[in-house]
């Protein structure tokens, strides 16, 4: 069955291999994934701007919302660069549970703020979760509101134990990196180029296994 998706994503980057070839207008790419339009965005990390894409999208009238991009792995049988269906988000913030169309796949934790190493043990053994991010609540949470399916479909970017800035100091109010800054905190911090360096190329992977693996289950699926 076709549907018109409404894709949020954080960061240009987590799109671009998804999103390529398709015509853009605004900040909204217009494509088809399989037999379904999809339109997509991504404006910031974080609830907020994550409830800005989606009122973006839903002028686009969408019959489902679609959370994708990076996550971080609290479980070290899930490493980068590989991508997976999420079956049910919760919100740290307030215990709220939000299940997926698709019912299978992983479970993930949806924080306020980036998790450095220790907070994502603290995530895994008090959730049980395997995946943490900053949007994916927030898109289901206008899902359920506009009674619209929700899916989401992550890709693994950092470790469990991956020791990394802080990058909270970093992150703007609209949910933007402020890079000038990070790129001189990093230039004067050596012991993390090599994990900044990690982070990179994983995150690059992780988009491009990303994109496969979301054309393909909506490929499959109709």
């Amino acid at each position: 069955m076709s549907q018109r998706l409404g894709i949020v994503a954080a960061f240009p980057g987590e799109l671009r291999p998804l999103v390529r070839g398709w015509e853009k207008h605004g900040d909204v790419f217009h494509g088809r994934l399989g037999t379904s339009e999809a339109v997509a965005v991504a404006v910031g990390m974080g609830a907020n701007a994550a409830t800005r894409a989606c009122d973006l999208l839903l002028r686009e009238k969408p019959d489902a919302l679609v959370s994708v991009g990076w996550a971080g792995s609290l479980s070290c049988g899930l490493k980068p660069p590989q991508a997976v269906a999420v079956r049910e988000a919760i919100d740290a913030a307030t215990g709220e549970t939000f299940g997926t169309v698709s019912r299978e796949g992983q479970r993930l934790i949806t924080l306020g703020r980036v998790a450095d190493a220790q907070e994502k043990r603290r995530l895994a053994q008090q959730y049980q979760a395997v995946l943490v991010d900053m949007e994916a609540a927030a898109v289901a949470r206008v899902a359920r509101a506009r009674r619209l399916d929700f899916y989401c479909f992550k890709a693994i970017s950092d470790g469990p134990n991956d020791r990394l800035p802080d990058l909270n100091r970093f992150a703007s109010p609209e949910g933007q990196l402020r890079m000038p800054a990070f790129i001189a905190y990093a230039a004067t911090h050596p012991k993390y180029w090599g994990p900044l360096r990690a982070l990179g190329r994983n995150s690059r992977q992780a988009a491009q296994e990303l994109a496969l693996f979301v054309d393909g289950f909506f490929a499959a699926s109709q």
